[in-house]
């Protein structure tokens, strides 16, 4: 049977964004339901969803844009460097901003207990989505983020840095659970420069491989933090978890996790 999936992201800037969505895009038991892009150009993030549905023939999937600022402080991100390699490529740049979180509430409840939302990105247009419909949260077959990092040393990651505010809405909303993968879990999936490009083949991972040019320009390997987040939707079997509670710092991002009781699941390493 397949899944059926929303997709919340902001493709553009690290590449593991397009990666897992050309795994969603490939994948047989996934029926995706719809992209929607977060944070800074949103358009430009939808686009780049657009030529890669449009690589697949999967016109059928609906690509809507979201919330392009912050909800009340953070460090945005109002850069989207992987478009300039595709922006050749037919695609539409006129879809609205906010049109997001309208869409997801419609369709989540079109559907209850079936869907599985994903987010990859940082957290605006869920953090709203919750705040306008509580009841979404629990309309939901499974809530999954790649989004934290739960070690002593290091608890900050780019998502959550990005809007803190709604970063801790989201991990306080009530919900049936979240299973969060971090940092912690993501960077033991790693792959080299030349191995990418010599895997990268046929017109999906093409046009994936022209993004990561830009990419490239800054580090010779790709960590598959989205794809794996994405991955264990279908084989949770990957990872093993710990479940407790998420907190986060509302002024920095920061997060923290207290196993125990809660309603939070933390991926805490990948099975070999």
């Amino acid at each position: 049977m397949k899944i059926p999936i929303l997709l919340d992201t902001d493709p553009g800037n690290d590449i593991d964004d397009a990666l897992a969505i050309s795994y969603l895009l490939r994948k047989p038991e996934c029926e995706l339901l719809g992209i929607t892009t977060v944070s800074g150009p949103v358009e430009k993030r939808a686009a780049i969803a657009e030529v890669m549905c449009t690589a697949t023939g999967r016109t059928d999937v609906p690509i809507v844009a979201g919330k392009a600022e912050t909800l009340f402080y953070g460090q945005g991100q109002p850069w989207c460097a992987q478009y300039d390699p595709i922006s050749h490529l037919p695609h539409r740049l006129d879809r609205k901003q906010d049109e997001a979180v309208d869409f997801l509430r419609q369709t989540i409840r079109s559907r209850p207990g079936e869907i599985t939302l994903l987010s990859i990105g940082p957290f605006q247009n869920i953090a709203t989505l919750f705040a306008v419909d509580p009841e979404i949260p629990f309309l939901l077959r499974q809530f999954v983020s790649m989004a934290g990092a739960f070690t002593v040393n290091e608890n900050h990651e780019w998502n959550c840095l990005i809007d803190p505010v709604a970063t801790g809405m989201v991990a306080k909303a009530p919900k049936q659970e979240q299973i969060w993968f971090g940092l912690d879990v993501t960077r033991q999936c790693i792959m080299q420069r030349q191995q990418c490009e010599e895997m990268f083949k046929g017109p999906l991972l093409d046009i994936v491989l022209k993004m990561a040019t830009k990419w490239f320009d800054h580090t010779k390997e790709i960590t598959f933090h989205d794809p794996l987040a994405a991955a264990c939707i279908f084989l949770p079997e990957l990872c093993t978890y710990a479940e407790g509670r998420v907190e986060i710092n509302p002024e920095t991002g920061h997060t923290f996790f207290h196993q125990g009781e809660g309603f939070d699941k933390v991926a805490q390493t990948v099975r070999s």
